[in-house]
């Protein structure tokens, strides 16, 4: 079944997102979290107009059509569930960053990261917090995004996700240990308003590791 998807999405699905209109379209394996095997695809739009265009025509495509992955029979499914989830791009990183190491073609590490609240409120709160100074933090002590985006429409609402990448997990841990103790980063999180205990009740995290045909 995991053969089965990268071809497809190699050799079809990919393709068709590009010519219906999406550049960049990322696909990774879970490397580290829940659910083993799992697949993540990311698919960035300048708009949910765009979006629907797009999906119009990535369904509407030829290729996908006739493509065995989408006639397979019940009893030979291609997998066995799919989510999705719609997300926002906060106003403090408008747009997708694609990783240095892309066109570099290096190897890398991507985590993906959701933290949750307990109402709308709190989780503006957070997306605040990041917008006005912790995203900022963020790159200057090695945290490298990629995207931070409040869930509109998925699992675990209120929430907001972000990906970070990295060149492999030493990269990652001496990222975060720079992160941690950096002055301006005590001071923003001991900050009434923007302490976890006012705006978070869970973070959860996994590792992914791109495929060899991922645009991200």
């Amino acid at each position: 079944m995991m053969k089965r998807f990268d071809d497809f999405y190699r050799e079809v699905a990919l393709p068709a997102w590009n010519r219906a209109g999406v550049s960049t379209v990322g696909v990774f394996d879970l490397a580290i979290g829940p659910d083993a095997p799992t697949k993540y695809v990311f698919l960035p739009f300048k708009s949910l107009d765009a979006m629907g265009v797009a999906h119009d025509k990535f369904e509407a495509d030829e290729a996908l059509l006739k493509s065995e992955f989408s006639n397979v029979p019940p009893t030979d499914p291609a997998y066995i569930r799919k989510e999705s989830s719609l997300l926002l791009a906060f106003t403090g990183m408008p747009k997708l960053e694609i990783p240095s190491q892309v066109a570099e073609k290096k190897s890398r590490l991507f985590e993906l990261r959701t933290y949750e609240a307990h109402s709308r409120k709190a989780n503006k709160k957070k997306i605040e917090m990041f917008n006005t100074g912790e995203i900022a933090i963020f790159r200057r002590t090695g945290l490298k995004p990629v995207f931070f985006a409040e869930g509109v429409i998925g699992a675990k609402l209120p929430q907001l996700t972000y990906m970070l990448v990295f060149d492999d997990m030493a990269a990652h841990d001496k990222a975060w240990g720079t992160f941690g103790p950096d002055p301006e980063w005590k001071k923003l999180s001991t900050t009434p308003g923007y302490t976890n205990a006012e705006i978070l009740t869970n973070i959860t995290n996994v590792f992914l590791k791109p495929t060899g045909y991922s645009q991200i």
